[in-house]
């Protein structure tokens, strides 16, 4: 599994089935089909659209499509998406409203590199924008970068986190989804020794594993099971000869598909077989229910191999951040020289990936934060899900994360004087348009 020919494999295996799926199509939507009455023809060309589909959108970014926002004066606003920090392994991007003002609550969505893109944040980002200036780390997907890059693990990631909080100022709000809340958290207790006037005024983490043992799940079960050494041999390969990232060991986006779909395997049958039904029958759209979410779902990256085992052995099995005993290049980091950043925990009671407990252990770890600077809500029926991008997000969590905002945007004290940023403090590089 380790070798090239592994990943060409399955890359071969997957534009296989894609080519099975539009024969199937074009074979069973030829005009002399309609000739006879077999409705199998109908079943044929509508499974091979649904298959297509599928395996095609496996290996393609989805873009952003977010192409206006309504403003305060009634009008539609042009959303240009900006790169303004561009990395070898992500990219530090910003939603550019054109012609409104700069919006006072500045907001950095952490997303997860957990084998989606940022994308899948997209309704996240849009329910934000109306209210903030909202930016997001856009991680590149590792089949595409070259091997003369280097490694990027977790006190990487760590690192790019501090240089994108210090380039957006310490006036910046942010918002960590599942998997790098830990090290978001690591990130914000890493600028309170080194530089705490770039700390941000307040950190939400939503759903992420701080202490994966406090309640455990199916995920933390199997990553406490395998030993460090299965996991290497069994799932790391290399990428193959079609991808600029030729030769660089990776956890490949397809493993992580797989595995994410195991999960609820039943219910995907159905979603499937439905929409077969329904292409049959007419009833389909190119942007339909089942369209716009598994466009999104089944596009995944490629994540390092030494960031995705770098997480499983300190993050899962080290507990490195829940007994606050990570270590970033050299510099063990102390979670409770936290004293002055408003951090609030978000849960879902349903979440079967980062269940209850896991969260809200970082408001403990912060014993250098006073209480009125902590705040937890547990989402009532919400899953992993709903608690950032579905109905449970828009109607009852975001509402509240705003005014965690708004509560703690004040001015920081900073060796007592008041430290209070100028919009545009700092340097911009030249920015250029994200796809």
């Amino acid at each position: 599994m380790r070798f090239m020919a592994s990943y060409d494999l399955m890359e071969t295996l997957r534009t296989t089935n894609q080519w099975f799926g539009a024969t199937a199509q074009a074979l069973g939507s030829y005009p002399a089909a309609s000739m006879t009455a077999n409705p199998a023809l109908q079943m044929m060309a509508a499974w091979g659209e649904v298959t297509e589909r599928s395996f095609a959108r496996m290996a393609t970014k989805p873009a952003w499509g977010i192409g206006s926002v309504v403003g305060e004066d009634g009008r539609d606003h042009t959303v240009d998406v900006d790169i303004e920090v561009s990395k070898a392994f992500g990219d530090l991007i910003h939603f550019n409203v054109q012609g409104r003002d700069e919006m006072p609550r500045k907001v950095l969505i952490v997303a997860p590199m957990s084998g989606h893109y940022a994308t899948l944040l997209r309704s996240t980002v849009v329910s934000l924008l109306p209210d903030c200036e909202v930016y997001i780390t856009d991680w590149h997907n590792a089949r595409d970068i070259p091997v003369s890059e280097g490694k990027f693990d977790i006190e990487d990631y760590t690192l790019y986190l501090v240089e994108f909080l210090k380039y957006m100022g310490p006036q910046t709000h942010v918002i960590a989804v599942c998997q790098p809340a830990p090290l978001t958290l690591a990130a914000t207790a890493y600028l309170a020794e080194e530089d705490p006037a770039a700390q941000p005024r307040t950190l939400t983490l939503i759903g992420g594993p701080i202490d994966p043992d406090a309640t455990p799940t199916d995920v933390t079960d199997f990553g406490n099971r395998v030993t460090m050494g299965q996991l290497e041999n069994s799932l790391i390969q290399r990428v193959g000869f079609k991808y600029k990232g030729v030769g660089r060991k990776v956890y490949p986006g397809l493993l992580q598909l797989s595995s994410f779909i195991s999960m609820n395997a039943e219910t995907h049958a159905k979603a499937f077989t439905d929409q077969i039904s329904r292409v049959a029958k007419g009833e389909a759209g190119d942007q339909d229910k089942h369209n716009k979410f598994y466009d999104e779902y089944l596009s995944v990256m490629d994540m390092t191999a030494e960031f995705y085992l770098s997480t499983v052995d300190r993050i899962f099995k080290g507990l490195e951040i829940a007994k606050n005993e990570f270590v970033v290049n050299g510099k063990k980091i102390d979670i409770g020289k936290i004293t002055d950043v408003a951090v609030k925990t978000v849960e879902g009671e349903n979440d079967d990936i980062s269940a209850p407990g896991q969260c809200v252990a970082a408001l403990d770890l912060c014993t250098g934060l006073p209480d009125s600077k902590k705040a937890f809500h547990l989402e009532p029926g919400a899953g992993h899900y709903g608690i950032f991008a579905g109905k449970s997000w828009r109607n009852n969590i975001r509402p509240l994360v705003l005014d965690f905002i708004d509560q703690n945007s004040g001015p920081r004290v900073v060796g007592g004087t008041q430290s209070t940023p100028k919009a545009n403090e700092k340097k911009k590089p030249d920015t250029k348009k994200a796809s």
